[in-house]
Parts: structure tokens; C-alpha cells; sequence
């Protein structure tokens, strides 16, 4: 119970920041005293930034040792801001730890998993936990151990949960009450799992009480000293396509390699805080939930909630002395339908996104909302960041700027040559003759699909994409979305672009769908916004047609509209068109 009666310990208490020329933050109230500012605060400009990054990766490297407890020192000497190292809320309680805190409890739970559990260095430990405090010490105890970590999301299914355990030949799980019975219902089928660990006020026969345990324990313990490409943690992909794989990061890749993503995309200091919504079991998580701000001695916060709520996220926003944002383009379209008279964002001054391209129109709104830009970014389980908008670049709506830092990102075609300018092929990363530090290790266990990836000197990403003259790259679609009609070749971003300036149009989703004449033909699957459900969908559907006519060229439009009222989505919140997709070409296979 020792974190329990700790958070108990924290209600109702007062934080008072006291930075120069910074936020000052007394219980409920908020003053502002630093001006806003798009200029960054890390660099100078884009081309300067990217000559100047060249990282020495060291023979060893320990995020919890190299950065954490540097931190931690640097707190207790007085050497950075009073800002807690991690800000948890939800509606009834608050927790604030300090790096100090953060690390007191993380060396004990690192010596629950070594002395109680009996983990060594390269077991794998699979985390199964919403967005609570504890989440963020398993992260952190497990880097300390050397044991490899598997974070899950906590919408997992039982199936999902089994194929996970199988096929990681985890150890140990870590979960809570809500999920423990789906555990214990496909635990008998995974032999390598040999201990479970509860988050609970309760005894569960057969679960140790991680809480409990962690007050049996000394808070001294001595980080392992793992090499920097030693295994750190592994990522089920989200499963756009295929069935997922096991991403394998070292403690370079994400530890030291995210450091692209905090000083220079995120643009934070220790004097930020910083909101980040991703799930626990995305790989975004990873970014900018844990490695990114905590690079850089920002302060994490995170709102607890059940479910994204617009109301509850801008509430949070204008009560709390939030510098810096992210959030997906699935989120961003839901905020920005909210009444932007009710909200006023005094500390907010950096707002991005990633996940999926995010409509330029959606930007528009946000910009008209909160006064701010969206700064977009790319990359994916694989990688650290590729390639963003970064503060003091032109901001150019619909492309997701140019290359990050430690990356040489080109378009090239099947053969992995680079493509002039302005002409469509796959988004790539150089990796000859220096492989970046920051790229994955491998499939796991999959040498084969690890193999797939490498098309001549590039690693491929598999999402389709151009460059224009200037160097910004453009999304078209993942590889097996782009849709092939009488010969045009039409990516459903952009089709998805246009329906969404609709005032219709909540959300939508593009995909092929067979055609006797033209081979395959555009379909959208729309979500209606409320004040359009109860439209006459046929005079609905030619209006649609005929905005998406005017507003892109004429071929592009969808000549088959479904309206539904949920879009299929992967637990990350990426829309997944290719379960819409094979369901159309399905239909056509049973009527053949």
C-alpha cells in the first residue's frame, strides 16, 4: 500500500513554481509572466540543427544511470527548476514526483523484479497498465535491471494478451485488477511466464502485490551497466498490415537517439511541462511520455482519464501550466469542434502531432482556437522521429516538414533509387554506409520480415510520399493504401483532406473499392458530425461529391459513400483502412 498512502499524502497539496521569468503555479491559480514565442529555445535554425547533431554513442549506456540520476543530482543540488519530474492527475487526486522521488521509487521496484521475482539481465517483462504513476517506475525499474520491457495497451484482448506472451516468451506480467482475470485465463497456455505482479489495495492468490513488495525492499540499488545495443524494450506494432511484429529498441536507439525528439522537435527545457495522450502500449508512449522530456528534465504530465474526453483535455489545458502538447490527428479533429469561447490557453505555446497526417484544415481551426500552430511529425515504431515541422521552419499545411537530425531520408523506388523531386516513391532512410544508431535492431525472431525492410542502401518505411524542391516531404499513403483508378494513382490522405473541410464530415476513411470499369474506385466511410445526422443521406452523399470536386482534382472523388457511425481503429488510434478495405474486396470475391 506504501504508493497508495504516498499519493493520499499528496492531495490538496501546493506546488509553487518559482522560475525566472517563467510560469508561476500557486494550488488553483496561474499567472502568466513569459511571453509566447515560436522561436526555439534548443537551436538556432533548421540547417544549423541538423549539421551540428552528431551524438557519440558510447561502448555502455543506461537511461536510468546517464540521465535520471544526472538529473536527480542536479535536483538536490539546486541545479534545476522546481518542477516535478512527473505530474499525474486524474479528478479526484494529484501525484508530483521529483526526479528524487521518481528514482527512491524505482530502485525498489528494480529490487522487487531482481530479488523477489528473480528476473536477470535480458528477461522480458510485459507491462500491461493504464496511465498510472506505477507505469512510469516499471519503465524506469526495468531499464535499471537490463530487463527487457513490453509495454501493451490496456484495451488488449485476452487473444491479444496470449499472442503477446507466446511469442515474447515473457517472464513476468504486470497489470491491475481490471485486466488480471484475462491474464490468468491464457497464463496455463504461456510457459515461459513464471511471475505476476499486481497493482491492487487487494490480495489475488497466485499475483504478488507489487505495492506491498516494494516496502519489503531497500531503496538502494546499482543500475546494470548495459552496452548501448543491448535489447531495451520491444513494441508490438500497431498492425496496420499484417500481423504485428516485435520492434526491438537498445538502450541507444530510444535512450539516446530520442534526444532528436525533446531538444529539437519537442523544443523543451527543464522549465516545460509537457502533456503527451498517447496510450501506454504505443510506442509514442516511449517518445514522449518517458525518454523525450526526461532527456531534456522536463516535467511529464498526464491526465488519467478513462476515455479521451474533448471537454475534460481543453479544461486541462487552460487550468494547468501546460507549455507543450501532442496528441493525434484523430484527437485534434475532435477538439477543434468544441466552442473555443469556453477555454483560454494562457501557458500553452507548443502544440504537435503525430500518429497519422494531420488535415491542413484541422490545423486551421486549431491555429483559430488557441492562437497556435500544429507542429506535425513523422515516424513510427521502427524509428525515433524521421521528419517533422520544426519551431522557425515555413509551415507548409498537408506536408510533415523535412528530415530530423541523424537521418538522411530520401524518396526512392522498388529498387531503392532516389527519385527526382516531385515525383511519388517510398519514404526511406539511408542506412549505408553508416546504419543509424537510432533505428531498430530487428524483428524479433524474424530475420526474414527484418530483411524486407532493406531495399539497396535504404531501410524502407513502407508509406508512399514525395519531395518538393524545397526539401519537405509529403505523405501519400502507406504503401498498400494508394488506390489504383483507371490509371490515376490517388492517395486517401488527400481525398480524406478534402472531405474533412465538409462541416459534415466529423471523420472519415478512404480505401479502394472493386470496380467492373475502372479496376477499383474511391469509397469513403464517414462519421457525420451532430448537427448532420438526420440529413437525407442521398442529397448528402452528391453534395459530398460534388465539395470534394470542387475542392481537389475532379478524378479523386469518392463515388461510393458509406456513413457509419465508428471508424475501425488499432489501439494506438490510427484508422485502420485495410480491415475496411478487405471487407469490400470480400464482398466482391462472394459475389464472383
Amino acid at each position: 500500500m506504501y504508493l497508495i498512502v504516498f499519493r493520499k499524502a499528496l492531495l490538496n497539496q501546493r506546488l509553487t513554481i518559482v522560475c525566472k521569468n517563467e510560469l508561476f503555479w500557486c494550488g488553483r491559480g496561474l499567472q502568466i509572466c513569459r511571453t509566447k514565442t515560436t522561436a526555439p529555445k534548443n537551436y538556432s535554425d533548421y540547417e544549423s540543427m541538423r549539421r551540428s547533431y552528431n551524438p557519440p554513442v558510447p561502448l555502455h549506456y543506461n537511461f536510468a544511470k546517464d540521465v535520471l540520476e544526472q538529473w536527480e543530482m542536479k535536483e538536490k543540488n539546486g541545479q534545476r527548476s522546481s518542477l516535478p519530474a512527473l505530474w499525474w492527475v486524474n479528478d479526484i487526486e494529484e501525484v508530483r514526483w521529483s526526479f528524487e522521488e521518481l528514482g527512491f521509487h524505482s530502485r525498489r521496484l528494480a529490487n522487487v523484479l531482481c530479488q523477489v521475482c528473480g528476473l536477470e539481465r535480458g528477461d522480458r517483462v510485459f507491462l500491461i497498465l493504464p496511465r498510472v504513476p506505477e507505469w512510469w517506475l516499471v519503465n524506469v525499474a526495468c531499464i535499471r535491471t537490463g530487463t527487457v520491457l513490453i509495454p501493451g495497451s490496456y484495451q488488449l484482448t485476452a487473444r491479444d494478451i496470449r499472442h503477446r506472451l507466446q511469442a515474447s516468451g515473457a517472464k513476468c506480467v504486470i497489470t491491475d485488477d481490471t485486466l488480471a482475470p484475462l491474464l490468468d485465463s491464457v497464463a496455463t497456455d504461456c510457459p515461459s511466464l513464471r511471475t505476476k505482479l499486481l497493482l491492487s489495495h487487494s490480495a489475488r492468490h497466485n499475483w504478488g502485490n507489487m505495492t506491498q513488495l516494494m516496502g519489503t525492499v531497500s531503496d538502494e540499488h546499482v543500475c546494470v551497466n548495459t552496452r548501448s545495443e543491448e535489447p531495451m524494450t520491444i513494441f508490438f506494432t500497431s498492425g496496420t498490415t499484417g500481423s504485428p511484429k516485435m520492434t526491438q529498441h537498445s538502450h541507444c536507439s530510444f535512450g539516446l537517439g530520442l534526444t532528436v525528439n525533446g531538444r529539437y522537435w519537442l523544443d523543451l527545457t527543464e522549465r516545460d511541462v509537457f502533456w503527451n495522450t498517447s496510450d501506454t502500449g504505443w510506442a509514442k508512449s516511449a517518445w514522449s511520455s518517458v525518454f523525450a522530456p526526461w532527456i531534456q528534465g522536463a516535467c511529464v504530465f498526464v491526465h488519467h482519464m478513462p476515455r479521451f474526453d474533448t471537454s475534460t483535455v481543453l479544461k486541462t489545458l487552460s487550468r494547468y501550466p501546460i507549455t507543450t502538447f501532442c496528441t493525434a490527428p484523430t484527437a485534434y479533429r475532435m477538439l477543434v469542434q468544441e466552442d473555443k469561447s469556453r477555454f483560454r490557453f494562457q501557458a500553452l505555446e507548443h502544440c504537435l502531432c503525430a500518429g497519422e497526417p494531420i488535415n491542413p484544415e484541422v490545423m486551421w481551426k486549431w491555429k483559430e482556437l488557441t492562437g497556435l500552430h500544429i507542429y506535425e511529425g513523422y515516424g513510427q515504431t521502427e524509428t525515433v522521429l524521421i521528419a517533422g515541422t520544426f519551431k522557425g521552419m515555413k509551415i507548409k499545411p498537408g506536408s510533415f516538414g523535412k528530415a530530423a537530425p541523424g537521418y538522411d531520408v530520401q524518396v526512392v523506388d522498388e529498387d531503392g533509387i532516389i527519385v527526382p523531386q516531385g515525383q511519388e516513391g517510398n519514404l526511406a532512410i539511408r542506412v549505408k554506409p553508416h546504419r543509424p544508431f537510432s533505428l531498430f535492431t530487428e524483428y524479433t525472431g524474424e530475420p526474414e520480415r527484418t530483411a524486407e525492410c532493406f531495399r539497396g542502401d535504404f531501410y524502407l518505411t513502407g508509406d508512399r510520399g514525395m519531395m518538393d524542391i524545397e526539401g519537405y516531404l509529403w505523405f501519400v499513403g502507406r504503401a498498400d493504401d494508394v488506390i489504383l483508378s483507371a490509371g490515376y494513382r490517388i492517395g486517401p490522405f488527400e481525398v480524406e483532406n478534402a472531405l474533412i473541410e465538409h462541416p459534415a464530415v466529423a471523420e472519415s476513411a478512404v480505401v479502394s473499392c472493386p470496380d467492373p470499369v475502372r479496376g477499383e474506385v474511391v469509397k469513403a466511410f464517414i462519421v457525420l458530425t451532430a448537427a448532420f445526422k438526420k440529413s437525407d443521406q442521398k442529397e448528402l452523399i452528391q453534395e459530398l461529391q460534388m465539395h470534394v470536386k470542387r475542392v481537389t482534382a475532379p478524378y479523386k472523388y469518392p463515388r461510393k459513400i458509406e456513413f457509419v457511425d465508428l471508424l475501425p481503429k488499432t489501439v494506438s488510434g490510427k484508422i485502420r483502412r485495410v480491415e475496411l478495405r478487405k471487407k469490400e474486396w470480400e464482398q466482391k470475391t462472394s459475389l464472383n
